[in-house]
C-alpha cells in the first residue's frame, strides 16, 4: 500500500489537514504526520493537532506522496523550511506525487514546481504572473501528472478523494466516498 507524508506546520488548516488525514487511512493508506519540531502544531483556528512524529525522524522512509496542507502561516512555515523544499523537489524529480491546498501551492511554486503546470490555489494565494507558464485554472481539485493542487477548506475531501484513486484506485475511492454519504 502507498506511503504518504503530511507535514503539520504550525498554523496549518486544520480541516484540511484532517480531512487528508483521515479520508486517506480509511482507504488503508500509511500516513505519516510530521511536525516540523517537536511541539505540538496549532493550527489556523485553535485545534491542537499532535504529529505522528518529527519531520527529521520522519524523512528517514520513503514516500509515495506528500501532501501539504494549506492555511497561513502554516503554508509560510512549510516553505521557509528547506527539508520541505527539498523533499518536493527530490519527491518531483523521482516521479513522485506532491500536492498542496490552499496556500499550500505557494509552497510548490517556491520549490519551482509550478513552471509549465496546471494548477490551482486559495484565491491570491499564488501571484500567478511570475510562475512561468503556470496554467492557473479555478476548479476544486487540478490534477497534473504528478502534481496535484486544490482550492481550500470546502474542496478539502474532493482532494482527499482524487489522492486516493491516484494512490490505490477508483474502486477505493468509491468504496471510501460511500461510506460518507455525500450525495
Amino acid at each position: 500500500m502507498a506511503n504518504v507524508l503530511v507535514p503539520l506546520a504550525q498554523g496549518c488548516e486544520e480541516l484540511e489537514a484532517v480531512t487528508v488525514v483521515d479520508l486517506l487511512r480509511r482507504a488503508g493508506i500509511t500516513v505519516v504526520t510530521a511536525g516540523l519540531d517537536e511541539q505540538t502544531v496549532r493550527a489556523s483556528r485553535g485545534m491542537l493537532l499532535q504529529p505522528d512524529m518529527t519531520l527529521d525522524r520522519a524523512l528517514q522512509q520513503e514516500y509515495d506522496m506528500i501532501v501539504l496542507p494549506g492555511g497561513l502561516p502554516g503554508a509560510d512555515n512549510l516553505k521557509a523550511d528547506e527539508r520541505i523544499i527539498h523533499q518536493l523537489q527530490s519527491m518531483s524529480a523521482a516521479g513522485k506525487y506532491t500536492a498542496a491546498i490552499c496556500a499550500a501551492p505557494r509552497v510548490l511554486a517556491h520549490a519551482g514546481l509550478l513552471q509549465g503546470k496546471c494548477a490551482t490555489s486559495y484565491p491570491g494565494a499564488l501571484d500567478t504572473d511570475t510562475i512561468a507558464g503556470l496554467d492557473y485554472q479555478e476548479m476544486p481539485v487540478v490534477i497534473d501528472g504528478t502534481l496535484i493542487t486544490s482550492r481550500g477548506p470546502g474542496t478539502a475531501m474532493d482532494f482527499a478523494l482524487a489522492l486516493i484513486e491516484l494512490l490505490a484506485g477508483k474502486q477505493k475511492r468509491d468504496e471510501v466516498e460511500a461510506g460518507l454519504q455525500r450525495a
